[in-house]
């Protein structure tokens, strides 16, 4: 058996960090085990769909790197859900009904107001093929429902939930189609996970109710089900469900200079009972991927944590990956200079700027300034070639007296106007001679 794994998202708006945890999840444990990773488009809902969402998931799983083995669009599979659809009717497990939104809608507040679940009556089983040719007649269409089982309970043992039960008794027979024609998600998606082998279906628990549902489904069919993994919803930094986390997607991620590998790193983790670790291969996260480790409480999302891991990832990055990113004339000895002291890489431009100059020094006092001109005489003095820095230093520590802060400080601020920054042994050099001296005797 092949382990294949499905990525099935609507192509009705963006995708959120949600969906790109499951899109993840499913890509990596098809990775792991040698399987295939398939995306599937769920564009059945023509009015809603649109082409530029298709787009869009393409280019946002690009920009990850969950490279799909496989893409199938449900809008061009409608034929084999007629006959699938046909078959089911025939056996008796879909049936019409009749009834209005609003007739529903008041069925459901009846039994509500009784204290009883607003479980659908099945009132469409009791007409005969009179009274449905009548109601027609007068112009009402059906929809379509699939009958439940209701002689065993529905159980799978769930990947991560662990064994799991329904009792069909307590739900409605669910609309697979509506009065127009259109599909709704629940049997479409199954046949496609029948027809396309799929072996695991990793989403999320609000889906729980769905598989009991679709477990009959596949059973009626006459096929095995897959595997089914539901993990925990994702949570804020607060703890709550948030409808922050509906917004944030790849653009968000991508305007905030956050890297593919950080979005990669942070959701592999997130939900389980490994640490989180800043690593720029998957490799080693796809190898340790394992329904196991993942909890039941809720995943918490933090936008902070990411960007930790982000600047931590940004470390690692070799020169090739960033060099299309980083201002013309940076080369690899300037970015392994300032890597260690960016959070994002769009920062080391900034850094380029104080290699480059000009610089903006802050007003220094009497006795710095004198300090200073000692400094530019020194740098005059030394041998470039080697180490400068160490060289001016230690030049200036004998000559002065000074040390630690008072030696190195005021030497940092007037070579490249900050505080704080690089290692300068590694950023001196960079400067360069003529305009160190430039902005020593300045």
């Amino acid at each position: 058996m092949t382990v294949t794994t499905r990525f099935a998202p609507s192509p009705t708006g963006m995708l959120h960090v949600g969906n790109i945890r499951a899109a993840l999840h499913n890509w990596m444990f098809a990775g792991g085990q040698g399987g295939r990773f398939v995306l599937r488009i769920d564009d059945t809902d023509a009015e809603r769909s649109e082409e530029r969402f298709v787009a869009a998931i393409r280019a946002d799983l690009a920009w990850l790197g969950l490279t799909p083995d496989a893409e199938v669009r449900q809008s061009e599979r409608f034929a084999l859900y007629q006959q699938r659809f046909d078959a089911l009717v025939a056996a008796g497990r879909i049936y019409p009904a009749y009834e209005t939104a609003q007739e529903l809608d008041l069925k459901r507040k009846i039994l509500l107001g009784r204290g009883l679940p607003p479980v659908y009556d099945r009132a469409a089983l009791a007409l005969d093929a009179a009274a449905r040719s009548a109601l027609e007649a007068d112009g009402i269409r059906p929809h379509w429902r699939f009958k439940l089982d209701h002689d065993a309970p529905i159980a799978w043992d769930d990947l991560i939930r662990g064994p799991q039960s329904f009792d069909p008794k307590t739900m409605s027979d669910p609309v697979i189609r509506r009065a127009d024609g259109s599909w709704l998600y629940m049997l479409p998606s199954a046949i496609d996970d029948a027809d396309l082998g799929i072996t695991h279906v990793v989403r999320g628990e609000d889906h729980v109710s769905n598989t009991a549902l679709q477990l009959q489904m596949f059973d009626a069919m006459g096929v095995a089900p897959p595997r089914f993994a539901h993990e925990a919803l994702l949570t804020g930094a607060e703890g709550k469900l948030s409808k922050r986390l509906g917004s944030l997607g790849v653009d968000h991620f991508r305007e905030a200079g956050i890297e593919p590998q950080a979005v990669i790193a942070l959701l592999a983790r997130i939900g389980t009972s490994d640490p989180v670790e800043p690593l720029a291969d998957p490799a080693p996260l796809i190898a340790a991927f394992d329904f196991a480790r993942f909890g039941r409480a809720p995943a918490r999302f933090d936008e902070a944590e990411l960007a930790q891991v982000n600047a931590r990832i940004v470390h690692q990055l070799p020169f090739d990956t960033v060099a299309d990113r980083l201002p013309a004339g940076m080369g690899a000895a300037e970015w392994d200079a300032v890597r260690p002291n960016l959070t994002r890489v769009a920062e080391a431009a900034d850094w380029w700027q104080v290699i480059e100059g000009p610089i903006a020094a802050p007003a220094f006092d009497d006795e710095t300034r004198a300090y200073l001109a000692q400094a530019a005489a020194a740098a005059e003095a030394i041998d470039w070639a080697g180490d400068p820095w160490h060289a001016l230093t230690a030049a200036l520590k004998e000559t002065t007296g000074r040390k630690g802060k008072a030696l190195f400080l005021p030497l940092r601020q007037a070579l490249t106007g900050r505080d704080h920054g690089p290692d300068m042994a590694a950023l001196l050099p960079l400067i360069g001679r003529d305009r160190a001296l430039a902005r020593l005797s300045a």
